[in-house]
This record gives C-alpha cells, sequence and structure tokens, in this order.
C-alpha cells in the first residue's frame, strides 16, 4: 500500500488494491519515470485509510487468521514488507530486492508490500522526540509506543492472512518493536541487525590493532542508538561495538541532520565525513550506517563509504537468500 500521492498513476484502479502484472525487465527500464510500476508479477501493493487499517476485502474476514484458501497469494517465497518511516526507504529497498533478484533472466519473487503514512508520521515523531537536539522536538506530539506496536501487530497478522512466507521490515527504528511483533508469528520475521551481524561474522575480519577485538562503528540516529538492538546483535556475534560519543553527536551527527532539514547539503556532507573519521580512528574495521536520513548524504563515489555499511543491504541480501531457497523447497 502506498500513500495517496503515489496511488495517483494509478486512477483508474482502486487506489487500495493494486495488483501488479507488470514484465519486470521492461519496467526496469521504466522505473526511472515510474518507479511504482517496477514491480515483479503476483504481487501486491496495498494502502490503508487514514485511521491507518486495511480495507475489507472480503465480509466478515478478518487479520488473525491464516487459512491458504483465503490467501491472496500461494507461493512458498512470498515475501511481506513492512514499511517505516519513509515512502521513499521502502521503494528503495524494493529497488534492491528487484535488481539483486532479477539476475539470469529471472522475475524477482511475489512480495506484498505495506506502506502506510500513518505509521510514517508516528515514527517521525518518535524520532524527533528522542533526539537530544531542541529544535527537533514536538513536545505537540508524543509517539505513543503502544499505538505503534499495535500497528506493527495488525500489519503483521494481515501479511499472515495474505499468504506471504517471511515478513521484513526494511527499516531501522521500527525494530525497536521487533521482538513484541514477531512473538507468536507464524513466518520467519527476518531482524536486520541479525542479518548484518552474520554478514561481518562470515566475513572473517581481522582486527586492525593486535590483540583487540573486532571493532564496528554505529552510526545512526539517537532513537536507534538507545533501543540498542544493533549493539545487542553485534556483540552477541563477538564484536566490540563503537558508538559515537556525546560531542560527536551533538556537534556532528545531529547537526548534520539538521542541516539536511534546511536543505543544506553540503553542510550535511562535512559534518557526516567528521562522524565517520572520528569512529575511524578508533580502529574499527567498518562502520554501520544505519539511518534512512544520512544513508543518501554522501555521493556514491566518496571513498569513506568504502568502509561503511548498509544495512538495507545485508536484508536486501538475506530476504532474497530466504526466498531463493523457499522457491527450492531446501
Amino acid at each position: 500500500m502506498f500513500d495517496g500521492s503515489l496511488a495517483m498513476p494509478f486512477h483508474t484502479l482502486n487506489p487500495c488494491h493494486i495488483l501488479g502484472h507488470v514484465n519486470t525487465h521492461r519496467a526496469l527500464h521504466k522505473s526511472r519515470l515510474q518507479p511504482v510500476l517496477a514491480i515483479p508479477p503476483s504481487s501486491i501493493l496495498l494502502h490503508t485509510d487514514e485511521s491507518g487499517k486495511f480495507p475489507d476485502s472480503k465480509k466478515g474476514s478478518g487479520l488473525r487468521g491464516r487459512d491458504s484458501s483465503d490467501s491472496l497469494l500461494s507461493q512458498a517465497n512470498t515475501v511481506g514488507i513492512i514499511g517505516g518511516i519513509s515512502v521513499n526507504s521502502a521503494l528503495n529497498f524494493l529497488k534492491k530486492l528487484v535488481h539483486g533478484s532479477s539476475k539470469e533472466g529471472k522475475d524477482c519473487f511475489p512480495f506484498v508490500l505495506c506502506s502506510d503514512p500513518v505509521l510514517n508520521k508516528e515514527l517521525l515523531s518518535h524520532e524527533r522526540n528522542s533526539c537530544p537536539f531542541p529544535s527537533r522536538h514536538n513536545e505537540k506530539s508524543p509517539s505513543d509506543h503502544s499505538a505503534i506496536a499495535e500497528n506493527l501487530q495488525n500489519k503483521r497478522f494481515f501479511l499472515e492472512k495474505s499468504g506471504v512466507q517471511c515478513i521484513v521490515m526494511p527499516c531501522h527504528i521500527l525494530h525497536s518493536w521487533h521482538d513484541e511483533v514477531s512473538k507468536g508469528c507464524s513466518v520467519p520475521f527476518l531482524h536486520m541487525g541479525e542479518c548484518v551481524a552474520r554478514e561481518l561474522k562470515e566475513a572473517k575480519l581481522k582486527p586492525l590493532e593486535a590483540g583487540s577485538p573486532l571493532r564496528i562503528g554505529l552510526l545512526a540516529s539517537n532513537a536507534t542508538l538507545a533501543a540498542g538492538f544493533y549493539q545487542e546483535k553485534l556483540q552477541s556475534e563477538g564484536f566490540e561495538v563503537v558508538l559515537p560519543d556525546k560531542a560527536t553527536m551533538e556537534h556532528t551527527i545531529i547537526p548534520a541532520i539538521e542541516a539536511l532539514d534546511r536543505n543544506d547539503m553540503e553542510g550535511a556532507q562535512n559534518l557526516l565525513r567528521i562522524a565517520l573519521q572520528v569512529l575511524l580512528v578508533r580502529a574499527v574495521n567498518t562502520v554501520i550506517l544505519a539511518s534512512e536520513e544520512m544513508r543518501d548524504v554522501l555521493p556514491e563515489d566518496d571513498p569513506l563509504l568504502k568502509k561503511c555499511i548498509d544495512p538495507m543491504d545485508a536484508l536486501a541480501r538475506s530476504t532474497i537468500k530466504w526466498a531463493q531457497a523457499a522457491e527450492k523447497g531446501t
């Protein structure tokens, strides 16, 4: 489901129920003009109403029950995607899935995408209220953690009812509620932090300083750092996690986000470079850049990016790996 602005190109269809029957390879050539069309056959994009609820597709149908005869999709490798803080972030993740899985002339696996403008606003409020920088606080609209958890659980129930066989959340801050939302889930529910930690473990990195532990830097929003799930997953794999100190947060990272709010890209780039260099001089092997806002600040050819990891890439690779194994029945 996309918000109203993205549903507008489909004005001849019901914006709440959009079925994708598009040839992936032809659609990819058109993705620059109409990225929303670059979806594989049998994929579904659904839109909530203003209350954040799904429209009823069938009278009396519920979200909690899982009955394959009543599912929208029945393929064994169908993936459910819960979008988070922005629609653009969900679309970027879809591009990674499509390009990563559509190799050797194959189409991308089927998916159901949930992108909710109500949840977008709640998460943005949560991020801003978690920020120690006064100008980004919004005391009139405090985030309701229980409401966010309930929203996510409703989406999980819907996706299970739709027939998905795996669920992912391509949003960092959403993983603050991963344990709560995934509890009792009938299908695998991938965790972005686990995906990153597993890939780093498999890379068999060597410490930069003899006799020292493997150090991994972590740059993220204050809300993501406070949630602690990246630190927990990395430490469970034996890594020492190096976080920005208070001075770095107050004088580089938060001002970099402030610069983005002012559309001062050059200022944001300079501040982010300083923050990355501060972590790198502390002998970290690599830096996990776990922020939707900071991910696209630096140009792709910036040397500092070669020392960074985007958790979205790790989640996309794990999702593709799962889908390929599910298709083969392994």
